[in-house]
């Protein structure tokens, strides 16, 4: 593992002179570090369970590329698949057989999903879901809440979490009034202001967008009663209930959090994980409402590069793999002794704390309650997480970089890993403890 001792100076330099090249020197926000100040780690290969930085530090990953890495970095199955692919050719701008193939595993592992597009990002899949919801109902309203992240559509990039919460842009400059007037923000697990919601703009409401497990304003859990009135309202008022499983897809339970929690929504959008590491998304839902997509109905949304052998060939080693040798068991069992372990720790140097997880997503909260929604997130000691996250990043294991991001645990670490993450993590809050 790395130490203290060790330095980052290539990592420095590297970060240096990207600020030259691109905006904040990042391709992503979520990168910058922003919420936990210092400079960026700038990362040369993953292997396994580790990631290794271009001053030949190494680090324990619970980041996952943000989720998509649940079987770990360079899994013998997913890189024989991509040399296969390569071999035959990049990409062809027409149709292929793993296009069936990834499709076929999706509609077998997700409860809701009848007929499903595959597209390049969880951005373009949920863009496209709320235009299908709207083309679908020809009603103009979208709900969605508050910390819950859909990618930088204009229209849903308000009061969202991730790193528009980071870096406190919630409204972006860009995104005009007229873009973001028919989405109404509610706050998350407030099933009474739901069914407000309803009673008032009822006849209006398209859709409504929502993560069954929040990840982007941290690992927020969703209540019973939320659950219950989601789908109820929708139906009885007509709108569709849309599932963005970008991230919960395949990561909280095969089938994903709706398989997890026995609700079934109209769409569902999918990314991370179905890529296996490349960039994909999806989206899916009854055939009935699918069919409204071109070229088999009237709503338009294309790709170029959509369904790509690269991405499709990653994703159907995955999806076989997590079919076929399912490691959610283990999962479980090392995310609960990781979850249990943070708790332990934060309680014995006396740090106001709480800890949300679902399968091997998590999130230790430097914030006494529970949370909930947004509003309670916000409110987050966000010091005391970045002296926590430099002190692991010190001693070789690596968190995401703002209190406002789920963890992951993959496949590939051990128990081993887990008592040398949570020997790093006791170390840290004893030296950083606010």
């Amino acid at each position: 593992m790395s130490t203290a001792s060790q330095t980052r100076t290539r990592s420095e330099a590297v970060f240096s002179a990207a600020q030259r090249l691109m905006p904040g020197g990042v391709n992503s926000p979520a990168r910058a570090f922003g919420a936990v100040g210092g400079t960026p780690l700038v990362f040369e290969r993953g292997e396994g369970a580790w990631l290794y930085d271009v001053d030949g530090n190494r680090y324990l990953d619970y980041i996952s590329s943000w989720g998509p890495m649940i079987l770990g970095h360079r899994h013998p199955r997913v890189v024989e698949a991509l040399h296969r692919q390569v071999d035959r050719g990049l990409t062809y701008g027409a149709p292929t057989e793993a296009e069936n193939e990834l499709a076929e595993l999706i509609i077998d592992a997700v409860p809701s999903v009848e007929k499903v597009r595959l597209v390049n990002s969880g951005t373009e899949a949920t863009m496209s879901a709320i235009r299908l919801a709207r083309g679908y109902t020809g009603r103009d309203v979208i709900v969605k809440f508050a910390g819950n992240y859909h990618g930088h559509v204009d229209s849903l990039l308000v009061a969202a979490g991730s790193s528009a919460a980071t870096l406190g842009v919630p409204n972006s400059p860009g995104v005009t009034a007229g873009t973001t007037k028919d989405t109404l923000v509610l706050s998350y697990n407030d099933a009474p202001g739901l069914e407000a919601a309803f009673a008032e703009h009822g006849p209006r409401i398209a859709g409504v967008i929502f993560e069954p497990v929040v990840g982007n304003m941290g690992c927020v859990v969703p209540s019973e009663a939320f659950l219950t009135a989601l789908r109820k309202l929708t139906t009885k008022h007509g709108a569709l209930l849309i599932a963005d499983e970008v991230m919960t897809g395949f990561r909280v339970a095969y089938g994903g959090a709706q398989a997890l929690y026995g609700f079934e929504p109209d769409l569902t959008t999918l990314g991370k994980v179905v890529g296996g590491g490349l960039p994909i998304g999806a989206y899916g839902g009854k055939a009935e409402i699918m069919d409204h997509v071109l070229p088999a109905g009237k709503v338009f949304q294309a790709g170029t590069l959509s369904g790509n052998p690269l991405a499709t060939a990653a994703g159907i080693a995955t999806l076989r793999t997590l079919r076929d040798e399912p490691p959610y068991e283990q999962l479980e069992h090392l995310s609960a002794r990781l979850a249990q372990g943070l708790d332990d720790a934060a309680t014995e140097h006396s740090i106001l704390h709480t800890i949300a997880r679902v399968g091997s997503m998590m999130t230790l909260f430097f914030h006494s309650e529970p949370v909930t929604d947004w509003n309670i997130a916000s409110r987050c000691n966000t010091k005391a997480y970045s002296r926590f996250f430099w002190g692991l990043i010190d001693r070789g294991v690596y968190f995401p970089c703002s209190q406002y991001e789920a963890l992951f645990v993959s496949a590939a670490h051990t128990e081993q890993d887990i008592d040398a993450t949570l020997a790093a993590a006791r170390e840290a809050l004893a030296a950083k403890a606010p």
